[in-house]
């Protein structure tokens, strides 16, 4: 009997799932649970890293219930367009990215990956005999236990397509939602930019689908081939060094070198520098960075001035703690992972790296001309207060929270400005190594690519566009340092970033056709 009433139970299951898949569900139904799944399977690692970035206060509430409710609909909207669109290959599309989850969601959980761009590039340029030795039973079971069975559900189901109506509907109601969700942010706006490259890294299955596009758009981009400009000649047989030092997020109106009241300048006070009026091209690192680079203002991709300088006989060293220049094609590029392994003593978290060896540098170089790019990220947000050392805490207390749009307002002011004194530390250290240099011509130029805002008008960090941005995101430092009793700056009421270009063609001495002297700073005496 009992044997009877366990078959007879087991054909009944077999029965009601058979039924079930057989029954028409509403494609609407069908992505809301696929959708749902991927949020709370694959999302763990995206959630603890909105929990580790927010306060426990209403605001707080707000911001998770907001990315839940984002994530769930934008899974949603795709997984529904796929669908009605692609019908069988919509559902082939779809399984990928649940199996992908999962494959992802191992490397997160058990490798602690971030799933960004270069990290795609390392997946997309690895070999197999390599790749496969980060694979084990655990990443079997990922896919079998967490991959396969939405798969299964996906292409056992039967759907109910609906009417084009219908399916108008819920695309519509998608993005009513998402834009309700947002409108409804707009005081987190700011919170969702500094947390986005880690929360990026981590949400399923948009990590890898956005950072695989970024990677081959980057691959694109520097393989495409630059606009030559014309060639140079140098007419000086004079050595001559210059350290270019691109700073990041410094705005002028915090040094007191331009009338600022902290004394957040007192080793570059007493370095005879020359200060002048500059506004950045744009506010954010990428067009700071090459209007920087660049011989005149351009949406094109013409020879920026590393690549120009070197492949006219110039010695170029790229040193960076940062990231966003055009492609470069040089021989000398090491960032501060590689110089902190070179010079163990340093201390990789800060930009004070990027100034080891630097003298060394110098005299090894058996060129008559070399240029040397020190690439900072001394002041980037939002947490100023990780970004120097302690000895330089000196205005304080400093605000050590993310959520800068709702911290106490001298404390960011505090930690921004800590920054600012570190770099004056680190400008002030390259021109004392430059006064050691006794042979050479030498000069230092330190522009930063943008600005930053504080909370002035309730703006914060950088990035709007330039035409809307506050003045603190464009006004920037330009200060310059030369040795050469025979060469001095120009009186100048103000200059641009394009201004390096040829400022550092005239102090090698070289002659171009794109050479204009109205960009240049230097000036021989008289």
């Amino acid at each position: 009997m009992k044997s009877d009433t366990s078959k007879n139970t087991s054909g009944s299951i077999k029965e009601r799932i058979k039924r079930f898949m057989q029954t028409p569900q509403s494609i609407r139904k069908t992505c809301a649970i696929l959708s749902l799944y991927t949020v709370i399977v694959f999302n763990i690692p995206a959630f603890r890293i909105v929990l580790d970035n927010i306060e426990c206060n209403w605001n707080g509430v707000l911001i998770f219930a907001s990315v839940a409710i984002l994530m769930f609909t934008l899974n949603w909207f795709f997984y529904c367009l796929l669908l009605w669109l692609g019908r069988a290959i919509g559902k082939g599309v779809i399984a990928f990215t649940l199996i992908g989850n999962a494959i992802s969601l191992y490397f997160i959980n058990v490798y602690n990956a971030w799933i960004t761009d270069s990290m795609m590039g390392n997946v997309f340029n690895t070999r197999y005999s390599e790749a496969s030795g980060f694979f084990s039973l655990t990443a079997v079971a990922y896919v079998l236990f967490l991959g396969i069975p939405p798969c299964i559900y996906l292409f056992a189901k039967k759907t109910d397509y609906g009417k084009i109506w219908r399916f108008l509907a819920n695309i519509l109601a998608s993005l009513l939602i998402i834009v309700l969700v947002l409108l409804a942010n707009t005081r987190n706006i700011l919170w969702i930019d500094k947390v986005s490259t880690q929360f990026g890294s981590r949400i399923a299955p948009w990590s890898y689908i956005v950072n695989t596009i970024r990677h081959f758009n980057f691959e694109k981009e520097r393989n495409r081939k630059a606009i030559l400009l014309p060639d140079a000649e140098i007419t000086t047989d004079s050595k001559d060094v210059c350290v270019l030092i691109i700073g990041e997020s410094a705005r002028s109106e915090n040094f007191s070198l331009y009338g600022y009241h902290r004394n957040t300048n007192p080793l570059l006070a007493g370095d005879s520098v020359k200060t002048y009026i500059a506004d950045s091209h744009d506010t954010y690192t990428t067009a700071g960075v090459k209007a920087i680079l660049d011989h005149k203002k351009t949406d094109e991709l013409y020879e920026i001035l590393p690549n120009y300088l070197f492949r006219n006989g110039v010695d170029v060293v790229w040193r960076t703690a940062n990231w966003g220049e055009p492609p470069l094609h040089i021989d000398k590029y090491i960032n501060h992972n590689g110089l902190a392994d070179k010079y163990p003593d340093t201390d990789r978290r800060y930009d004070g790296v990027l100034i080891a060896g630097l003298a060394e540098e110098i005299e090894k170089c058996n060129k008559e001309k070399q240029l040397i790019v020190l690439h900072t990220s001394t002041s980037h947000g939002p947490k100023y207060f990780e970004k120097y050392p302690e000895e330089f805490n000196t205005f304080t207390p400093v605000c050590t929270s993310v959520e800068i749009s709702s911290a106490d307002k001298e404390g960011l002011l505090n930690a921004y400005d800590n920054t600012i004194l570190y770099t004056d530390y680190l400008v002030h250290s390259v021109i004392e190594t430059l006064k050691q240099v006794t042979d050479k011509r030498c000069c230092m130029i330190f522009v930063s690519d943008h600005g930053e805002s504080l909370g002035e008008n309730e703006v914060f960090m950088h990035g709007l566009p330039k035409n809307l941005a506050p003045k603190q995101q464009f006004e920037i430092p330009f200060i310059v340092w030369e040795n050469d009793s025979y060469t001095k700056t120009k009186e100048l009421d103000s200059v641009e970033q394009f201004h390096v270009f040829h400022s550092v063609m005239n102090w090698f001495g070289m002659e171009s056709p794109i050479y204009n002297e109205n960009m240049n700073i230097f000036e021989p005496v008289k």
